[in-house]
């Protein structure tokens, strides 16, 4: 494809124009399909998407169709379009262009290649399976991912995909010292200006690569910012011989941006208003993530769930080519319990003993079901209350309560907004502390011991100043009501009140003994604590 307009030949002219849809009438041969066309003054960008007859072209504009009208003269870019690739694009940002767009200095030594690349043969596919550790307790527990593999981030809005991007982008740059390529398909512009500034100031910019088509560009910008994102990370896995990180947030707008135009071009659409040619053009798409002799291209996909509704049909889609599925819980993010993984919900086809070892299979087992036995007494709970429940009962409970809090995570990503340092687990750890709270070590610890915490090591010391915090402290008896203190305000005024005024009496009433901050789950629990056992935020 010509960069330069006004260098390229003159095919045509604009025949009709219908919002991103140009019609174009040809002078000579018909441009291929896929082919970039410039029409007007402004040079718009029109991909050849059908040929209607023998001489006349239908495309998609990938630019504003604004002041473009009937009769403007056609030129043919001689090509499709093209994605920048070379050892300067890392660290940079583009479009759907390869215009960078982050205010750095021109591109040097570049080659240009066409965005539609067919996928890997399968003779070049890799037939070995890594599994791809995160530093995410939740993740690498139960739903271990694929090195060269595909998962998705299935949840609706607000629910913490982006953060847990971000997270898994942050992890990858700092810990495995491996390239991340980060494409955003319709998102929001702040998101992508925010991201920038967090990956810049976290210092992992240098080794990412990022490629935006905004919600506020056309249909067939959006349509094709995979594609492109797409050819660079098939560049550094083939060219450089180097493991790329592919995060995709949002695949769903890819999906969306391909029924607007399908819409657009006239076509008839399928089931719920997608096109018909859904599952062709995601197949097109995904197949081209894999695992080569040469490298490995790691995708994480975000995918937007309509009105938390699985079994939407672009979801549908989605799951039929991913590795690992983790389905994120509005439930769960309601509760305070980040990451917001429903852990029951989510898997993953590596969990398998011969994959993970027996060991970890086996752990992994123990957990759902415990998790699973909570589930089912949390109607009961709300009920009746935990009293009622059997002793064994209550001990899984407790179980799955310590559990559930374990698998909690800071991350760096919000480390600013917490103030809690970031933390990455290793398998090992995940996999102790999980094995030591199914055999009870930590039943005589309170739960919060075990929220946002790494490894479980840490619950000791932060049980400990739990419990030392609770410890009684030595204050005088607070003053009758009848002689206030100096400076309070007397009864029946609006003023400020003195802190002694709303103190128990008795010194020993003002906080429990410290032995009470570690009583037993199997102990029965209060009444004013039964509405909270069935999820309450920790």
């Amino acid at each position: 494809m010509s960069n330069d307009a006004g260098a390229c030949p003159v095919i045509g002219v604009v025949l009709a124009i219908r919002g991103s849809v140009v019609d174009v009438r040809c002078h000579a041969a018909l441009p291929r399909i896929f082919t970039v066309l410039h029409a007007g003054e402004q040079g718009a960008l029109v991909e050849v998407m059908a040929h209607l007859d023998a001489q006349s072209v239908r495309g998609v504009s990938l630019t504003t169709t604004q002041g473009l009208a009937r009769g403007m003269l056609v030129r043919d870019s001689g090509g499709p379009l093209m994605a920048p690739v070379g050892p300067s694009i890392i660290g940079r940002m583009f479009d759907v262009f390869g215009a960078t767009c982050d205010g750095g200095p021109p591109l040097a030594d570049v080659t240009w290649r066409s965005v539609h690349q067919p996928p890997p043969a399968l003779t070049q596919r890799a037939t070995t399976t890594q599994v791809f550790a995160t530093g995410i307790k939740a993740i690498d527990a139960l739903v271990p991912l694929e090195r060269g593999g595909k998962a998705g981030l299935f949840g609706g809005a607000g629910v913490g995909k982006t953060v847990l991007l971000t997270e898994m982008i942050h992890n990858m740059v700092t810990h495995q010292q491996g390239l991340s390529i980060f494409c955003g398909i319709g998102e929001r512009l702040r998101e992508g200006e925010e991201l920038y500034r967090e990956m810049q100031k976290a210092g992992v910019l240098p080794s990412m690569v990022m490629v935006f088509g905004q919600m506020n560009e056309p249909p067939g910008c959006r349509f094709r910012v995979g594609h492109a994102a797409l050819t660079m990370a098939e560049y550094l896995r083939d060219d450089q011989h180097r493991d790329v990180l592919l995060l995709v947030d949002n695949i769903f707008r890819f999906i969306q941006a391909g029924m607007e135009v399908s819409g657009l071009l006239g076509q008839m659409p399928s089931r719920l208003g997608y096109q018909s040619t859904m599952a062709t053009e995601l197949a097109a798409l995904e197949e081209r993530i894999a695992n080569t002799v040469h490298g490995a291209i790691t995708s994480i996909q975000a995918v937007y769930v309509p009105a938390d509704d699985l079994t939407d049909p672009a979801a549908v889609h989605v799951f039929s080519h991913l590795s690992a599925s983790i389905v994120l819980s509005r439930q769960r993010a309601s509760e305070g319990l980040y990451p917001a993984i429903d852990l029951l919900h989510s898997n993953s086809k590596m969990a398998t003993p011969g994959i993970i070892g027996a060991a970890h299979y086996a752990l992994a087992q123990r957990m759902r079901q415990t998790l699973a036995q909570y589930a089912d007494l949390k109607d009961i709970i709300a009920m009746l209350g935990l009293e009622q429940l059997s002793s064994e009962d209550r001990l899984v409970v407790g179980r799955a309560r310590r559990l559930e809090r374990f698998l909690t995570q800071p991350f760096s990503a919000t480390e600013a907004f917490s103030g809690i340092p970031g933390k990455q687990v290793s398998l090992r750890d995940t996999l102790d502390g999980c094995e030591r709270i199914l055999r009870d070590e930590f039943a005589q610890y309170p739960e919060e011991a075990l929220y946002m915490i790494g490894a479980i090591t840490e619950a000791v010391d932060k049980a400990r100043i739990t419990a030392a915090s609770a410890a009684p402290s030595s204050h005088p008896p607070a003053p009758s009501r009848s002689s206030p203190p100096p400076g309070a305000s007397p009864p029946g005024t609006h003023g400020p009140t003195s802190g002694h005024a709303a103190r128990p009496a008795h010194p020993a009433a003002a906080a429990p003994a410290p032995a009470a901050a570690f009583a037993s789950v199997a102990a029965p629990t209060p009444a004013a604590a039964v509405s909270t056992a069935a999820g309450a935020s920790p």
